[in-house]
């Protein structure tokens, strides 16, 4: 394993930069660390962020599961992904103009939402379209395994809509920082020290349920040399 003493209490205890720079200088004895306005007013973006997502995460997952999206639920069936790979990989699907927006408005304000790409704005109507209307949600998650990002594909063939989108990029989530599944892939480490990398999130999924774990994707974008750094620190 790579990186320094602040790496491995944020890989392992899954906490933020500033969290383990405070633990560790309480630990040592040292005067606490005062954070700058701009680090406590990013930190409290990030954790927004989080909660954002992690909302939404858990609500489309519930509405994949509802019996209202027999449609959604067949079609991951009838690409063979059974129920345990469906809730390991907290799967979704964002229905066409549902509400969520009023309810995570009813939480947070229009600048934290908007700050995580899960919505525009419809300049005529002046009203929030979900981006990921219609679509299977596949959660991006961060190394700590919160969710950041989506990726979402298309489940009707005459659709005229890209098949698949992903989160456009944020404060929080850099396309060509992120991969796909490390979160989990990582836990094999014990096991192997070699990891395969697929193009996209179906090829993960079809993968990880015929037990092969070792298994990360790039997302469908051009394979970075930051992406290549982030994966030798693992396998």
């Amino acid at each position: 394993e790579h990186g320094n003493i602040f790496d491995f209490l944020m890989k392992t205890k899954s906490m933020g930069f500033g969290e383990a720079v405070k633990t560790l200088a309480a630990e040592a004895g040292m005067e606490p660390y005062r954070f700058s306005n701009f680090d406590k007013k990013r930190d409290m973006r990030f954790q927004n962020y989080k909660n954002i997502y992690a909302d939404y995460q858990n609500n489309f997952h519930s509405v994949l599961l509802s019996p209202e999206n027999k449609e959604a639920i067949r079609y991951l069936y009838q690409r063979d992904f059974k129920d345990e790979i469906i809730n390991e990989f907290k799967l979704g699907f964002v229905p066409w103009k549902n509400n969520f927006y009023d309810q995570l408005s009813s939480k947070y304000t229009e600048e934290e939402i908007n700050l995580t790409g899960l919505y525009y704005k419809n300049e005529k109507t002046g009203k929030y379209v979900d981006r990921f209307n219609s679509r299977i949600i596949f959660p991006v998650n961060n190394i700590a395994g919160e969710p950041i990002a989506f990726g979402g594909r298309i489940i009707k063939k005459e659709s005229k809509l890209a098949k698949y989108i992903n989160s456009p990029e944020t404060e929080f989530y850099k396309k060509g920082g992120m991969i796909f599944n490390l979160d989990r892939a990582k836990n094999c480490r014990s096991e192997t020290n070699e990891v395969i990398i697929v193009e996209g999130y179906m090829d993960v999924l079809r993968l990880h349920s015929s037990g092969i774990k070792n298994v990360i994707a790039n997302s469908g974008t051009a394979l970075t040399e930051r992406q290549i750094n982030i994966v030798w620190k693992f396998f």
